[in-house]
């Protein structure tokens, strides 16, 4: 049997996976909507407050509920850890990231981070107003808060920050196993972050996973408009950089 010369067998895949990022985008974006919709009615009608009154006080001392369980050092980790999805930290990590892409030549990749990252702000304002839902008052708070709980603003904006620049730095990596590392890293922050604001107290579980789901389906809804635009020559593709006439050119 014939077989393929391995340059045509590159582009056969890549013109697959140009097919198939689309389509796994979008199917991304339904499912964490419908997750996030779901739970949202059972919310709105309580239907998730035995639960999560339970998994709050197992995370707390019997004796003490204002001692989460476990040595001191782990509750300044968990703060350590909130604070990575903070609105100071992820405007500090999305803003040095656009200006790395301006230098860089990448202006439709920055702009499109940037309309992220801001649009998922405003829908999290949007939605936290909308449903109003008070904060957990089982517990005494182990940091301090300032806005309604549902759905978790830490959850959803590590999600939709550090998703989407994952997705943005794995494509410009050859390795399969860089790839997933950089992903993998993106998704275990994001859970640690919405871990740590249920282990201080500050929301109900619900909360941070209404705040996973909406900010995954944002970040993705932004990486299917993203694929859309690529091929539009509008964002740039791996190797590219914006010539200042506007055009772009491999790097």
């Amino acid at each position: 049997m014939n077989m393929l010369p391995a340059s045509v067998t590159r582009l056969w895949l890549r013109l697959r996976l140009n097919e198939i990022g689309p389509l796994i985008s979008l199917a991304g974006f339904g499912l964490f909507a419908w997750i996030f919709i779901v739970l949202a009615d059972e919310v709105f009608e309580g239907e998730t407050h035995a639960l999560d009154s339970a998994l709050l006080l197992a995370l707390r001392d019997p004796q003490n509920p204002a001692n989460p369980i476990g040595p001191g050092w782990l509750e300044e980790t968990a703060r350590d850890i909130t604070g990575l999805g903070g609105y100071a930290i992820l405007t500090l990590v999305t803003v040095s990231v656009v200006i790395y892409l301006l230098m860089a030549g990448k202006r439709g990749a920055a702009a499109l981070l940037a309309v992220a990252v801001i649009g998922g702000t405003l829908l999290s304002t949007g939605l936290k107003m909308g449903f109003e839902r008070p904060r957990p008052d089982l517990v005494p708070h182990a940091t301090r808060v300032y806005t309604a709980s549902f759905p978790s603003g830490h959850a959803m904006l590590s999600a939709v920050t550090y998703l989407t620049l994952g997705a943005l730095l794995a494509r410009v990596q050859e390795r399969r196993r860089i790839k997933a590392f950089i992903v993998g890293l993106a998704v275990a922050v994001t859970l640690l972050v919405g871990i740590s604001r249920i282990y201080l107290g500050v929301h109900w579980p619900s909360d941070v996973l209404g705040g996973w789901a909406v900010g995954a389906a944002w970040a993705s809804l932004c990486w299917f408009v993203a694929l859309q635009l690529q091929r539009r020559g509008q964002v740039e593709k791996p190797g590219e950089v914006d010539k200042p006439g506007g055009t772009s050119a491999p790097a």
